[in-house]
């Protein structure tokens, strides 16, 4: 039965060469698999109701159906009044009402107050901050910003447990990997937390779970699960300034001179704006536009000629630009790894 729920409930995210698959059947972190046991006793107490109703209903039709001789529209003898049903559809609704409820509060509860390990060094806390429609991904202890990519240090054989903070810029996102953890809110004005321990190296597909406007199904998350020095050497190299490539000077020269460091930062540059994501190294990330595209030089060009083809109302404005400008913008990009 939850191999026929988990083909149902799987879900489809795109921003790759191929479509890959988050199944929240298969949880590998504790708070999913914590949720996954919660969401079973509900789809098997629900599944029992289902399956009573259904039958008390075939009962019902085969018990009073029309009997030969019997007039066409002859009212069946009614009952009115039994408090011995009346009991029933009460007392057992309320009793599965607050069995939910003390089974949710004590997972909500586990997930929220689990304590950190004894060693403060194999603790990574991560900034996470919703926008529409992308998010932000702060590293407070390496002075590292991305971008809708969110590398962790696995946890199995290090005790690594990833902490986030959650905030919001604007309106309210949540965040939802599903095969790390369930949905939690990002709300503006207000900080909330979840934490994660991913077992095992791997890429842990995400998205956003609240409608945030026109762009909230394509606002997609990337957690790239890492071996912790495997995780240091990707820190340590997004924590230094940009790279300046002599080869791409013109192209540098031509970015800053445009609206582009209004919105976008590339340390080590003039650019220091934060209203659009990080692209200090921009073509380390696998995806564009928050998951719409693969990072390839191609889509960075189309993207960059007229991003609202591909995620159309999304605060970036197509630059309007020559394709010589085109090609030394990209060739600038490209550069920064």
């Amino acid at each position: 039965m939850w191999e026929a729920l988990a083909f149902l409930l799987q879900v489809q995210i795109p921003g790759a060469p191929e479509h890959r698959v988050a199944d929240i059947f298969k949880p590998l972190a504790s708070p999913a698999a914590s949720e996954l046991n919660m969401a079973k006793l509900t789809l098997a107490i629900t599944g029992a109701i289902f399956v009573v109703v259904g039958a008390l209903i075939v009962y019902t039709m085969w018990r009073y159906r029309r009997k030969p001789g019997e007039r066409e529209f002859e009212e069946p003898p009614q009952v009115y009044g039994s408090n011995q049903i009346e009991l029933a559809w009460t007392v057992l609704p309320v009793l599965i009402v607050f069995v939910l409820i003390g089974v949710s509060a004590r997972i909500i509860r586990g997930v929220e107050n689990a304590s950190p390990p004894p060693a403060p060094n194999v603790t990574l806390h991560v900034t996470l901050i919703g926008h529409q429609w992308w998010w932000e991904v702060r590293y407070p202890a390496f002075g590292v910003v991305t971008a809708n990519e969110i590398h962790v240090p696995v946890t199995h054989g290090s005790n690594y447990v990833t902490y986030f903070r959650l905030e919001s810029a604007d309106v309210i996102h949540s965040l939802w990997v599903p095969q790390l953890a369930g949905k939690t809110d990002l709300i503006p004005n207000r900080e909330n937390s979840t934490w994660i321990d991913p077992p095992q190296p791997g890429i842990y597909l995400g998205n956003c779970a609240e409608y945030c406007g026109t762009q909230h199904a394509n606002m997609l998350l990337r957690v790239v699960a890492q071996e912790p020095a495997d995780f240091q050497r990707w820190a340590a190299n997004e924590a230094r300034p940009a790279v300046n490539d002599p080869s791409a000077r013109s192209g540098r020269a031509l970015f800053e001179s445009l609206s582009c460091i209004n919105c976008h930062a590339v340390r080590g540059t003039r650019a220091q704006a934060n209203f659009g994501p990080d692209l200090t190294h921009l073509m380390t990330r696998q995806t564009l536009g928050a998951g719409v595209l693969a990072n390839t030089p191609e889509n960075l060009r189309n993207w960059i000629n007229d991003p609202q083809r591909y995620k159309p109302g999304c605060l970036m404005p197509a630059m309007k630009l020559t394709d010589q400008e085109l090609n030394q913008i990209v060739a600038y990009l490209e550069t920064l790894k």
